[in-house]
C-alpha cells in the first residue's frame, strides 16, 4: 500500500504524512480508545492528485481493497445490506485548518443500502434525513451547488413511520435530484463506490479553494503541504433520542478555566454543531451522567498524553460514546496565556513547550485596548444594550455595522472599523471576518464555524445572539423592535456576548496578568537579555517598565515634537535665534521630567536625525539641509551634537535623576567619527555617555573598530534590511508594495519578518563587537517584533535589545522560546 494506512497501523508522530485530523485518530485508536475504524489516504497523494490532475496511479484500488478490509473489520457491507456500512470522508491537513476544506459524511447510501438501512434500524424517517443529508452535502461539496437543499427538509418531514422504505428513497432522491437539476445541471451517482472516488477527489480539489489559500495566507501556513483524507465508518448521533453529536474542550478556550467545556446537541450530527444553524447545549447538563463522567475520564487521559488543551469532536449513538477527533484547541490569546501557565504550575509541561503555546501576536492581542466598565454600565442603563448572545472570543471593539463579507473586506481596506454581523459564518465569509474587528451571528454556539475562526484570529466575537434578525439583502438589523441600517455604529464585548448600539472610548488595560508575568518571567530568566522600551512623555515611563522592559529608549526629535516644541527646534538647526544655544535649553526643559520619571534605569537617546524619513515633514528637513547641507552628516556640526550632550547634563542634574544616560548618534560608519564623538563627549565630563547607531552594511562592516571607540553602540536593523535591499526603510513597517511584490515571487525572502542572508552574514561580523565597557551591541527594532527576527538575532548571540514599549512583552516571550529552543 502507496498511498494509504489504517488507523491501527499508522505512526501517530508521522503528522506530515497523515495530517492533524490521521495523526489522533491514530493515536486514540492505538490508545484503545473507542474510535469508528477507517483510513488514511496520505498527504502525498493530495500532492500528486494537484500536481498531475488526476488520481494517481494505484490509489483506487488501494481505497476499495482498504474498504473491503473495512468491510470485514466492522462487519457491515458498503452499499447494501443486511447492515450498510456508511462512511464519513473528511480532511485532514497537517496544520489545523478548521472548516477550511470539504466533508462528506453519510456516504454509501444508493436505494439497497438505503432499503436496508431504514430495515435495520426500523426508522424510516432517520433514513430519509440520511438520504437527504448525504445528497445535499455531496451536491455542494463535490458538484459544486449553491443550495442543492432547497425545500427538502418538508420532505423528509411528511415522511411517514410505516412508509415501505423503497417508495421514501424514491420519493426523496428524486426530491433532490430535482432541486440539484433546477440548481446547477448536475447529479449525485447512486453508485456508492462512484461517491466515494468523488468525495476523495473534492476533498483533495478543497486545498486550493479560495477560502482555504485565505486561511493559510493569513496564517502563514505553506500552500504545498497538502491534505490528507480520512475515510471512517459512520456512527449516527441522528438516530435516537438517547443519540447525538457534541464538541467539547479540556479546558475553556475562551478564558482558559480548568474543567471540561463544550456543547451537545441531542439527535444530531456533527454538521449540526459546527455549521452553527442549530444552538447545541452544555455538555455538562446536556448529557447523561454516565456518558458525562466517561468523557470527563477520556478527556483527561488524552489532556494528559498529549500535555496540551484539546478540541474533541464526538458522537452519541445509542448512549454509547464514539470519539471522532483530537486535536490542539484553537484558544483565545487570554486563555492560551492562562493555559500555559497552568500546564506549567501543574507540571504538565516544560517550560519549553509553555513559551512554545503563546505566541507573541498573543501577547500584543492580550494587551490591547478595551471599554471603561462605567461607560459600559452606562449604556446598559442607557437601553444601548441590543441584546447578549454568547461570548466566543473576548475583545471590546466598535466599529460600523455590516451585514455582508465582501463589503466588510471593501469598508475595512477604505479604513474603516467594522462589525461584521451575520445570521451564521461559512468558510465562504472568512475575507469578511478577516477584515472585520468583531463578528456577531445569530445563531450558533461557542463550537460553531464562527466561534473557532474567530478564536483563531484572535477577533472579538458574540455568538448565538438569537434575538437578532439580520437580513443582508435589504442591509438591516432588527433586534427587539429596533432596526439599525448597514453602516450605524455598533459595539460588542465578545466575554460577556453584549451587542450595543453606538461607540464606546477605549483604553489600554494592564495586561500583566499573574498568568502573564509568570509565563514572562520564564521566559525573561531564560533568555538573559536586556529590552530597552521606547518612550517619548514621562507618562510613558510606567507602562514600559511595567511591561518588562529594563530601560528606556527616546530621540530628541520626538520629545521635543511630543511636547510642542518643533518650532523652536527648526528655528535653532536654521540658525534662527540664539541657534543651538535654545536647542540645549529646549532639551533640558523637556528632558527634565523625563527622567525624573525614569529613576535608576539605562535611558538611551537618540540624537536629532535628519536624514531619516521622519524628518522630511517633522524637521523640514529639506528647508534645513538645503542651507545647512553639513547637517546631513553625523559630525556635520558637532556643535549641535555638543548642545543635546549639555542640554541632557542639564535634564539630569535638574532632575535629580540617576539615570545611566547616553546619547546615540546615527548614521555613524567610520571609526574615526566614533573617536571624535568619544573626544567631544570627554570635553563635557561623564555625566552623559555618548555612543552610535549604525544603519548601512559600511557601519555594519566596521561595527568592531566603530564599537571600540564607542561607550554604546546600537545597531538598527529595520534600516539595515532596507539597505541591504535597497528600498526605503519606511515600507518595512507596510502591508504594501512588499505584501504584492512577494505575492508575484519577486523577493525570496520577507525583510519584515526574516533576516535576509546577506544581513544575517554583515551580523555575524556584528556580534563580534564590544563597547569600551565590553558590552555588546544592541540590536533596534523597528514595528512589530518578528519572532523569527527575535530568535535569529538571539542565535547570532545578541543579548540587547530596544523596541517600543508596546513590544516588550512580545520580544521578551520570543526571546526566551529562541533560548529554550537551543
Amino acid at each position: 500500500m502507496t498511498f494509504t494506512l489504517t488507523f491501527a497501523e499508522a505512526d501517530p508522530a508521522d503528522l506530515d504524512r497523515l495530517g492533524g485530523k490521521g495523526a489522533g485518530l491514530a493515536r486514540m485508536t492505538q490508545d484503545g480508545l473507542r474510535v469508528p475504524p477507517g483510513y488514511v489516504i496520505s498527504t502525498a497523494a493530495c500532492r500528486r492528485y494537484l500536481a498531475a490532475g488526476a488520481l494517481p496511479d494505484g490509489l483506487v484500488g488501494e481505497v476499495f481493497d482498504r474498504l473491503a478490509a473495512l468491510e470485514a473489520q466492522s462487519g457491515k457491507t458498503f452499499g447494501a445490506g443486511p447492515l450498510p456500512l456508511l462512511l464519513s470522508v473528511r480532511s485532514g491537513a497537517p496544520v489545523s485548518m478548521p472548516g477550511m476544506m470539504d466533508t462528506v459524511l453519510n456516504l454509501g447510501l444508493g436505494r439497497g443500502a438505503a432499503i436496508a438501512m431504514a430495515t435495520a434500524t426500523g426508522d424510516v424517517r432517520f433514513t430519509a434525513d440520511l438520504v437527504a443529508r448525504f445528497h445535499a452535502m455531496y451536491a455542494d461539496t463535490v458538484l459544486g451547488a449553491l443550495d442543492p437543499g432547497a425545500g427538502i427538509a418538508d420532505v423528509v418531514a411528511a415522511v411517514e413511520p410505516g412508509e415501505d422504505p423503497g417508495e421514501v428513497y424514491d420519493r426523496v432522491w428524486t426530491a433532490c435530484e430535482r432541486a440539484l437539476d433546477d440548481d446547477c445541471g448536475e447529479s449525485v451517482p447512486d453508485d456508492p463506490r462512484a461517491q466515494l472516488i468523488g468525495a476523495v477527489e473534492a476533498v483533495f480539489r478543497s486545498w486550493n479553494t479560495r477560502r482555504a489559500r485565505t486561511y493559510r495566507d493569513h496564517h502563514g501556513i505553506p500552500h504545498d503541504l497538502g491534505t490528507a483524507v480520512v475515510v471512517q465508518a459512520m456512527v449516527f448521533g441522528n438516530l435516537s433520542a438517547d443519540s447525538g453529536s457534541g464538541v467539547v474542550f479540556t479546558r475553556n478556550p475562551v478564558t482558559g478555566e480548568p474543567g471540561l467545556f463544550g456543547e451537545y446537541l441531542a439527535h444530531s450530527q456533527g454538521e449540526d454543531v459546527v455549521a452553527g444553524t442549530r444552538t447545541p447545549d452544555p455538555v455538562g447538563t446536556a448529557l447523561a451522567p454516565d456518558l458525562l463522567a466517561e468523557l470527563r475520564t477520556t478527556c483527561a487521559e488524552l489532556e494528559r498524553s498529549h500535555a496540551d488543551v484539546l478540541d474533541i469532536e464526538f458522537t452519541v449513538e445509542r448512549s454509547t460514546l464514539w470519539l471522532l477527533q483530537v486535536r490542539s484547541a484553537k484558544r483565545t490569546p487570554e486563555a492560551a496565556v492562562r493555559i500555559a501557565a497552568d500546564l506549567l504550575a501543574e507540571g504538565a509541561v516544560r517550560p519549553a513547550a509553555a513559551l512554545r503555546a503563546v505566541t507573541a501576536e498573543q501577547v500584543r492581542q492580550v494587551q490591547r485596548p478595551g471599554f471603561a466598565a462605567g461607560d459600559v454600565d452606562a449604556a446598559r442603563a442607557g437601553g444601548r444594550l441590543l441584546t447578549t448572545g454568547i461570548g466566543a472570543c473576548p475583545g471590546q471593539v466598535s466599529g460600523a455595522l455590516v451585514l455582508d463579507p465582501d463589503r466588510a473586506r471593501a469598508a475595512a481596506d477604505g479604513g474603516a472599523a467594522v462589525v461584521l454581523a451575520r445570521p451564521v459564518t461559512s468558510p465562504a465569509d472568512l475575507h469578511g471576518m478577516i477584515a472585520a474587528r468583531g463578528i456577531v451571528t445569530a445563531t450558533g454556539g461557542s463550537t460553531s464555524h464562527a466561534a473557532v475562526v474567530a478564536r483563531a484570529l484572535g477577533t472579538a466575537c458574540v455568538v448565538g445572539a438569537s434575538e437578532l434578525v439580520v437580513d443582508p439583502g435589504a442591509r438591516t438589523l432588527a433586534v427587539n423592535g429596533r432596526t439599525l441600517a448597514e453602516g450605524e455604529p455598533v459595539s460588542l464585548d465578545g466575554a460577556t456576548g453584549e451587542l450595543f448600539a453606538g461607540t464606546f472610548a477605549t483604553a489600554t488595560p494592564a495586561a500583566a496578568t499573574g498568568a502573564l508575568s509568570a509565563l514572562l518571567d520564564v521566559a525573561a530568566r531564560a533568555a538573559g537579555c536586556e529590552v530597552l522600551g521606547r518612550v517619548t512623555l514621562p507618562s510613558d515611563v510606567g507602562r514600559a517598565l511595567a511591561a518588562g522592559a529594563t530601560g528606556l529608549v527616546t530621540a530628541v526629535d520626538d520629545v521635543l515634537a511630543a511636547t510642542g516644541h518643533l518650532d523652536g527646534l527648526v528655528a535653532g538647526l536654521l540658525g534662527h535665534g540664539p541657534g543651538f544655544d535654545a536647542i540645549a535649553d529646549l532639551v533640558t526643559a523637556e528632558f527634565t521630567p523625563l527622567l525624573a520619571a525614569a529613576g535608576a534605569v539605562e535611558v538611551g537617546v537618540r540624537a536629532i536625525d535628519l536624514v531619516a524619513d521622519e524628518a522630511r515633514e517633522l524637521l523640514q528637513q529639506t528647508a534645513v539641509t538645503t542651507r545647512h547641507p553639513e547637517l546631513s552628516v553625523p559630525l556635520g556640526r558637532p556643535e549641535l551634537v555638543r548642545a543635546q550632550l549639555e542640554g541632557l547634563q542639564g535634564a539630569l542634574r535638574a532632575s535629580g535623576s540617576r539615570a545611566r544616560v547616553h546619547l546615540a548618534v546615527r548614521h555613524v560608519s567610520d571609526p574615526a567619527e566614533a573617536r571624535a564623538l568619544t573626544g567631544l563627549a570627554a570635553e563635557l565630563g561623564p555625566d552623559v555617555a555618548v555612543g552610535t547607531y549604525l544603519t548601512s552594511p559600511r557601519a555594519a562592516h566596521a561595527a568592531v573598530d566603530i564599537a571600540a571607540n564607542s561607550d554604546v553602540v546600537w545597531l538598527e536593523v529595520r534600516t539595515l534590511q532596507a539597505a541591504v535591499f535597497g528600498i526605503p526603510a519606511r515600507q518595512l513597517l507596510t502591508a504594501e508594495p512588499l505584501d504584492g511584490y512577494l505575492r508575484r515571487g519577486m523577493l525570496g525572502c520577507d525583510p519584515r519578518t526574516r533576516l535576509d542572508p546577506a544581513v544575517q552574514d554583515l551580523l555575524a561580523g556584528v556580534a563580534r563587537a564590544t563597547d569600551r565597557s565590553g558590552r555588546r551591541v544592541g540590536m533596534r527594532l523597528s514595528g512589530e517584533v518578528s519572532e523569527s527576527v527575535a530568535a535569529q538575532l538571539h542565535g547570532l548571540g545578541f543579548r540587547r535589545f530596544a523596541v517600543d514599549a508596546a513590544q516588550a512583552r512580545p520580544l521578551v516571550l520570543a526571546l526566551g522560546k529562541a533560548a529554550l529552543a537551543g
